[in-house]
């Protein structure tokens, strides 16, 4: 019996990793709202740089969880994470007692929201360390990497995320396991602290723009993350700055995920990537002034598409 998978949240992440389960056999099922209609009728047209291209069709396509008429094994939250997107109330109606709940999303210590509302499941963080973008409904383009590194949460590796991984793996992606996920997400922190927010506040250069010109002020940014994961008990390995920035030389020119969100006048994930840092450092005792100059600069610009909404 295949899989039952829904992903919560199908827009380029949810839509790129649903289609790599589906085509490893796994019976996929969508939510979406906005891209709702086109999805529906024609399912996903995927462009990978590494993977060639397929068209994905769901199983279902919903616009509620709730909607979903199976039990699903696996649960997969692919939201952004900001206060105006209620993450529980989204998934709530489709959890069942047996569904492991895995969310791909951005940001450090965003976990205890889904620990407290969902004490008795299984609770996977996933991290996806890929550059993909949705060029329009329906339509999702896969630029460079796709590496997804999964955990449990607290900690430790569970057969049925184990199980999880080997569809990800039979898709012909990378997907590591990581007993200590927190660390993990530490360490995706390291790259999205420095270029979420300047692609942003450059005024929207791309990921290799920013490092040629700035290079020495994102290695200083990405320390601060590091010194800030050792003081809340889980530290980096010395190479990983190091790897980012070659990681970043060799990939394409890329629009960050903040970038597009602010281009389209969404909001931003500002808290989850940079207040939720700046946090965990002011606990910590930890100092991080470029981290709190970005966060602080950050949260003019979320002032400024509040005002120019109005």
């Amino acid at each position: 019996m295949s899989d039952k998978i829904l992903i919560v949240g199908a827009g380029a992440i949810g839509g790129f990793y649903g289609g790599l389960l589906a085509k490893a056999g796994a019976k996929v099922s969508v939510v979406c709202r906005s891209d709702y209609n086109i999805v529906k009728q024609r399912g996903y047209r995927i462009d990978s740089c590494d993977l060639g291209q397929w068209q994905f069709e769901p199983e279902q396509v919903l616009q509620r969880a709730g909607d979903y008429r199976q039990d699903a094994d696996y649960l997969i939250l692919c939201t952004k994470v900001t206060d105006q997107i209620d993450r529980i109330g989204l998934i709530r109606d489709a959890v069942r007692p047996h569904t492991a709940i895995v969310f791909i999303q951005n940001g450090v210590e965003i976990e205890a929201q889904l620990q407290d509302a969902f004490p008795d499941n299984e609770l996977v963080s996933g991290l996806a360390f890929v550059c993909c973008n949705r060029l329009q409904a329906g339509e999702i383009r896969h630029l460079a990497y796709g590496k997804l590194m999964l955990g449990n949460l607290p900690g430790g590796v569970s057969a049925k995320t184990r199980h999880l991984q080997q569809l990800f793996i039979r898709s012909g992606i990378e997907c590591p396991i990581n007993e200590d996920i927190i660390a993990g997400r530490w360490q995706k922190c390291v790259w999205n602290a420095p270029f979420n927010p300047l692609s942003v506040l450059s005024g929207g250069l791309p990921t290799l723009a920013i490092l040629q010109q700035q290079e020495q002020l994102i290695r200083r940014i990405m320390q601060e993350v590091c010194d800030i994961a050792a003081g809340c008990g889980h530290p980096l390995t010395d190479d990983v700055i190091e790897t980012n920035i070659q990681n970043t030389y060799a990939m394409p020119p890329y629009k960050t995920s903040m970038l597009l969100d602010f281009e389209r006048g969404h909001p931003m994930e500002t808290e989850a990537i940079l207040g939720n840092a700046v946090r965990a450092a002011h606990r910590q005792g930890v100092a991080c002034p470029r981290l709190e100059t970005l966060y602080s600069l950050m949260k003019l610009r979320a002032l400024q598409i509040q005002n120019q909404s109005q």
